[in-house]
């Protein structure tokens, strides 16, 4: 952990292994944020739990390997480590099919936890680890008792049927941050009562609308929006030759925190989460290790 780092982060949700085809790797889309916080040079830390078993201690090892504390991760001797199978389309986009009733399905938010997310300078979680009242409460708490003046950013992470009407209207309602992507764009503003075309007037409607201060649309080889505090960014990356998207949207949420509470330029901050995000296409898994060059950049 960058314990010299004044800007504590932390990653709230599920931990589980990406299981494809011909290998099974470390993920999780908070985990995989918390993962790139802390290469970014963030102090991050990862809320969440793993299972009393084989997968459950090699994710313990795994975090501690890429200067993550495990001391919010909870072993839960009743149920296992979490797990989905992965499949590639043919344009490398990923499609999951997630194990149920595992470990981080029953998250709690202890006084110690409430203690962590009472000092954090900002806070990315999701939809998925809400599929479960249980995590869902603890997760409420949790981002409930982070300070006022902390980001609170909600990647909305849809996967399956594991969302509904409530949770993300709730969940943005807790936030000030909103990051998608324009396959969930459609869904998550039909919810809000927003119109469906991702248009810049919408955008800045639903920020209106639900106090949000950075709504990050991405959009695959088209690029990115950012909007932050009424001001306006596009960027379209570098064509590349993916090998897999997994963890992109991760890594360029990890950049953009970074990049807010560094108070940089919108612009700044943006382009630099586009190269990051572009660099983990080009390498299989969610965290691969970012190169010294990119990091200089960062």
């Amino acid at each position: 952990m960058n314990k010299d780092n004044p800007w504590v982060v932390v990653g709230l949700g599920e931990i589980l292994w990406d299981v494809f085809e011909d290998a099974t790797v470390f993920g999780g889309a908070p985990a995989n944020f918390a993962c790139h916080a802390a290469a970014l040079g963030l102090e991050a830390l990862m809320k969440s739990a793993v299972g009393n078993d084989d997968l459950g201690h090699q994710a313990l090892d795994w975090i501690r390997k890429r200067d993550l504390s495990v001391d919010f991760v909870r072993e839960d001797s009743e149920h296992p480590t979490g797990t989905v199978r992965v499949r590639l389309r043919s344009d490398g986009q990923p499609e999951y099919v997630f194990a149920s009733d595992v470990a981080w399905d029953h998250l709690r938010c202890d006084p110690h936890d409430v203690d962590l997310a009472q000092r954090c300078h900002a806070v990315c979680f999701g939809t998925l680890a809400q599929r479960s009242l249980e995590s869902r409460q603890a997760i409420q708490r949790f981002v409930e008792s982070t300070p006022k003046d902390a980001w609170r950013i909600l990647d909305v992470n849809l996967r399956q049927n594991f969302y509904d009407e409530v949770v993300l209207r709730e969940s943005v309602l807790r936030s000030n941050a909103l990051k998608l992507n324009d396959e969930e764009w459609p869904i998550v503003s039909s919810c809000l009562g927003i119109d469906s075309e991702p248009h810049r007037k919408n955008i800045e409607a639903m920020a209106a609308q639900y106090g949000l201060r950075c709504i990050v649309l991405t959009r695959g080889k088209q690029g990115s929006w950012i909007w932050l505090d009424g001001e306006w960014d596009e960027c379209v990356p570098t064509p590349i030759d993916a090998a897999d998207t997994v963890g992109a949207g991760d890594a360029f949420t990890a950049a953009v925190v970074a990049g807010l509470l560094r108070g940089e330029p919108v612009s700044k901050l943006h382009r630099r989460a586009s190269r990051i995000a572009s660099y983990v296409c080009t390498q299989r898994g969610a965290t691969p290790p970012l190169p010294t060059w990119l990091l200089a950049e960062s």
